[in-house]
């Protein structure tokens, strides 16, 4: 998991937007703006990133005993496919550019016994990504990832 707090210099306007293009500028789109979940789940197919425009809250990242994280507005988090990550407040607490590399889809998993050999094989097959949705080629993922 990659964490910038306070990376992004957001507008008074039209914040969701201004992500999303910055975000696509750097190849990673099929953007919605959102809250994030209050259960434990995780992608299978895609990395995610969460570009905070609003509010503020702390995530949970690795399942019920992973680490907590306080997020908010201008901070952005990635996380690579397999990592739970849940809200520890309200869903509307927090609103979020989320975002997919190469505007990959996504899916939607919650940790079920069921699950993991499917996922474990999608995430094996998940793609680093070829940019950093904040910084492009010049930083970020792309020297620590």
């Amino acid at each position: 998991v990659l964490f910038y707090r306070q990376v992004l210099q957001l507008p008074p306007l039209f914040a969701g937007p201004y992500v999303k293009q910055l975000f696509k500028k750097h190849n990673w789109s099929n953007a919605r703006v959102y809250g994030v979940f209050e259960y434990h789940h995780y992608h299978s197919i895609s990395h995610e990133v969460l570009g905070v425009i609003k509010g503020k809250s702390t995530l949970q990242l690795g399942g019920p005993k992973g680490m907590q994280l306080d997020i908010r507005k201008g901070d952005v988090l990635i996380i690579p496919a397999g990592v739970a990550h849940r809200n520890l407040g309200k869903e509307d607490q927090l609103t979020c550019v989320g975002a997919y590399p190469d505007g990959r889809d996504y899916d939607i998993n919650y940790g079920k016994a069921g699950e993991r050999p499917r996922a474990d094989r999608n995430i094996s097959k998940v793609p680093f990504p070829a940019t950093d949705p904040v910084f492009g080629r010049a930083a970020g993922l792309i020297k620590f990832w």
